[in-house]
């Protein structure tokens, strides 16, 4: 994954500058880099999807013995082996300190071969009526359609806020 970081560095100082280059700027609230790549599509396409309502983002995208690595320090920043692990220790501990599930708004969405970056806040409202907003990177390696290994970048002190505060029923 040494290629993702360095796609994830050029991808986070352009979303901190503002800078991108004329192939990275569009239209609208998403950029993006390759459009005609498929790898891209079935990103933009499970975003939009979830976006609309859609609760099966992690299926749709996510292959049975995903890699999914989160990024940072504490309990969560680890490699989980699988979706099920994943989903079941990182996403569902969240999700159920939650009133309703993450509205996703995708700022970039890159793509370089079988990587594809997107770049997207996230907004909710914990159970205890508290917003709960973060920004995310999350680096996609495709494989026959599906994300092999994910690289995820966000706030972690805002995750592990709601898991103190709010506790599960």
């Amino acid at each position: 994954m040494k290629v993702a970081f360095k796609m994830a560095a050029f991808v986070v100082a352009t979303s901190l500058t503002g800078f991108a280059p004329a192939s990275a700027q569009g239209q609208g609230p998403a950029s993006v880099v390759q459009p005609s790549n498929s790898n891209i599509e079935i990103i933009r396409s499970a975003f939009d999807a979830w976006t609309a309502g859609g609760t099966r983002f992690f299926d749709d995208v996510l292959s049975p013995d995903v890699r999914w690595t989160i990024r940072g320090s504490g309990p969560a920043a680890r490699t989980y082996i699988g979706k099920d692990d994943f989903v079941r220790e990182a996403a569902a501990p969240l999700a159920a300190r939650l009133a309703g599930p993450i509205k996703p708004t995708v700022r970039h969405l890159l793509a370089d071969g079988d990587l594809v970056v997107a770049i997207w806040d996230g907004a909710a409202v914990a159970r205890d009526g508290k917003p709960y907003n973060n920004s995310f990177v999350w680096i996609f390696r495709m494989q026959e359609g599906k994300a092999a290994e994910v690289e995820a970048f966000l706030d972690l002190d805002r995750y592990y806020g709601v898991l103190r505060r709010v506790p599960v029923r």
